[in-house]
């Protein structure tokens, strides 16, 4: 059985294959192979953050008590 990796493991991985993908070196097998790793690696990458915002969002409190709130996304 795998062991499931960090964020920060699975974003180098993905980020290595978008270098891969982007050199136009690969045959278009491969290509399609690395294209379908990263998307699986980019829907894992959404759900572990999802996750997260998820347990802040819990552990927000206001007024006493903890309420479910939304983040601020924007973050710029």
């Amino acid at each position: 059985m795998k062991e499931k990796q960090s964020l920060e493991e699975d974003i180098k991985r993905l980020q290595k294959i978008v270098e891969e993908l982007a050199s136009g070196k690969l045959t278009l097998g491969d290509s399609l192979k690395k294209y379908e790793e990263g998307v699986k690696l980019a829907q894992a990458c959404s759900a572990t953050l999802n996750e997260a915002q998820r347990k802040v969002e819990l552990l927000m409190k206001k007024e006493g008590k903890y309420s479910l709130e939304k983040l601020n996304e924007d973050t710029t």
